[in-house]
């Protein structure tokens, strides 16, 4: 068989893998925009973090370097077009997003639930923007709101997770 139709048969595949990521980048990057922008926020700080099912289903669908491409994506893009790029917002989420990728490595690695990988994730994701604002901004006590914001993160990890389980149920796995 010719060299040129080989590989013109195994690019659907290929095409197919970077479109379904580029759909979840921009699904991750467009909820968080309009989560920011509609849902106020709990006790005046606290988000919900509903872009952390689009994370979750990368991980499950596609595998951890596409979840963190999508993360990564939508913390820059995102921080880009709502005007906060390296500001203080910014580097908060990017710490967020950094500890709960960690996390989310780590489950995967450890085979661990959905609902118990979700759960962890918006803990490491609230504990890494506390350790930003203590440390980058000189502010200890941030760790006084930190018990709230770990107490807030068991039912919001609990319904992303659950919001991930039900859209990865719906989605073929393309994890190689």
């Amino acid at each position: 068989m010719d060299r040129k139709l080989c590989e013109f048969m195994n690019r659907p595949n290929q095409t197919r893998h970077f479109t379904v990521l580029a759909l979840l980048v921009a699904m991750a990057i467009t909820v968080n925009l309009l989560e920011t922008a509609m849902i106020p926020p709990i006790a005046g700080v606290f988000r919900i973090g509903l872009a952390n099912i689009i994370a979750l289903v990368a991980m499950k669908i596609l595998g951890i370097k596409e979840m963190l491409i999508v993360n990564t994506m939508r913390v820059f893009i995102g921080t880009l077009m709502s005007g906060t790029f390296l500001g203080s917002n910014f580097w908060i989420s990017f710490g967020g997003v950094l500890s709960s990728s960690i996390i989310l490595i780590v489950c995967d690695y450890m085979q661990s639930s959905l609902l118990f990988t979700s759960v962890l994730s918006a803990i490491a994701h609230s504990v890494g923007q506390v350790m930003i604002v203590m440390f980058f901004y000189d502010q200890r006590l941030i760790l006084v709101i930190l018990p709230y914001f770990l107490l807030l993160s068991i039912p919001t990890g609990l319904l992303t997770g659950y919001i991930s389980k039900l859209a990865i149920q719906r989605v073929k796995p393309m994890r190689a």
